[in-house]
Order: C-alpha cells, then sequence, then structure tokens
C-alpha cells in the first residue's frame, strides 16, 4: 500500500488518507519534499498553550509548521491565473497557499471554519488542472481532539463547525479535490503534550511571500 511509505511514526502519530497515489509521487518524484515534510511533522508537537493561548491571525500550530518548512525553503504562494478563450483573458483567481515547494502545496487547517476545506481543494482542482502542482497536502486536526479541548478550553472557538478530519473525508470522496493527487495528515492525541512551551512567532510577512500580492486571512479563533 502506498500510505506505508511514510514512515512509521508519521503512520502512528497522525490519521493518514491518500488519494491518487499521492504518496508515490511525492516519494519518487519530489523526494527533498517529502523528506523535508516528514522530518517537520516527525518533530512536531502539540503543547498545551497552542491550544489554550490565542493564536491571532495564525493558530500557534500553523506558525510552528510554517516557521520549520520556511527553513527548507518553502513559501507562502499566490498565484496569477487567468483563463484565455479566443484571445480573451478571464481572471480564474486562486487562493494563496499556505507553505509551496516544487509543485507541491500544502495547506494547513487546524480551526478555520469548514468552508476552508472547500476553498483549498478547489484551489488544489485548479492549479493541478492547469499543470503548477503535482501533489496537495492538507495537514489537519483528528476529530478526537475535540476531548482536549472542551478539557482545556471550553469554548466556542473549537467546535464541530470547524476543521477537522470527519468534516473534510467526505468532501474529498465526494470529489473535491478533482483529479489532483492528495494526501491528508490528522493531527492525533498521541502528539499532545500537557505541558506548555515558548510560543512560535509569525516569519515576517516579507518572508513567508513570494509575491507582492495581499490577501486577507483567517483568525484562528474567530
Amino acid at each position: 500500500m502506498p500510505i506505508e511509505l511514510l514512515p512509521d511514526f508519521i503512520r502512528e502519530h497522525y490519521e493518514c488518507h491518500e488519494w491518487g497515489h499521492a504518496c508515490a509521487i511525492m516519494h519518487t518524484d519530489f523526494r527533498q519534499e517529502w523528506d523535508q515534510m516528514v522530518d517537520v511533522l516527525t518533530r512536531f508537537r502539540l503543547y498545551r498553550n497552542y491550544i489554550t493561548v490565542r493564536g491571532g491571525r495564525k493558530s500557534h500550530v500553523s506558525k510552528w509548521i510554517d516557521a520549520q518548512l520556511l527553513v527548507h525553503g518553502w513559501v507562502e504562494k499566490k498565484f496569477d491565473t487567468k483563463i484565455e478563450v479566443d484571445g480573451v483573458e478571464n481572471p480564474s483567481p486562486t487562493h494563496s497557499v499556505d507553505c509551496f515547494k516544487n509543485r507541491i502545496a500544502l495547506e494547513i487547517e487546524w480551526n478555520n471554519k469548514d468552508p476552508f476545506y472547500d476553498r483549498d481543494l478547489n484551489n488544489f482542482r485548479l492549479l493541478h488542472q492547469l499543470n503548477v502542482v503535482s501533489v496537495g497536502v492538507i495537514v489537519t486536526r483528528c476529530s478526537h481532539l475535540q476531548a482536549i479541548f472542551d478539557r482545556l478550553r471550553p469554548t466556542k472557538s473549537f467546535g464541530n463547525s470547524t476543521t477537522h478530519m470527519a468534516k473534510l473525508l467526505p468532501k474529498i470522496n465526494g470529489g473535491g479535490g478533482g483529479g489532483c493527487p492528495i494526501l491528508v495528515l490528522g493531527i492525533s492525541n498521541l502528539l499532545y503534550l500537557d505541558e506548555d512551551t515558548i510560543l512560535p512567532a509569525t516569519p515576517p510577512r516579507r518572508l513567508r511571500r513570494n509575491t507582492a500580492a495581499i490577501e486577507e486571512e483567517e483568525d484562528d479563533d474567530d
């Protein structure tokens, strides 16, 4: 099974799903990006204050993963896309990708409203059709983490209407990603540490983006 290409630690600590042979494609054709992604996710731990302390415009989970991938040359990427029909150009806007490198698009959906999954999948579908993305990756949270959230932070910020695995899988199985190969990795309770740590800082905007275009980003708590 292609999913077995993932190291044991990843398969044991994340809920893993793939479509369109995403693992085989990354492992074979994009080995550097595969190794970098695996390294970052192997070192990730879900600390208590990643949940109890508000992150602002980005969650602490997203900040940490963003910063670690940035070291390896991954960037937040917005594509200028358009479709030409009979010599007339029509804009076909896409949303920026959280982390992009060498045709691999990785999105982190920790605690957004679940329509953000639709946005990500539509992005993957269009960018794959335009031959600029080979594999789309979504890092999200397992649904069973709700028990930890209810204990630590019993508010509406983390709830059933926000992004978690049970919301995502039906959208992909329903064809939301089109023909784009997709890998989904869900952060599980085995990565949770009941202790606090130094909270990650947000990388400067000029380092995170490789485009001058700016779009409004979501707040992880509201």
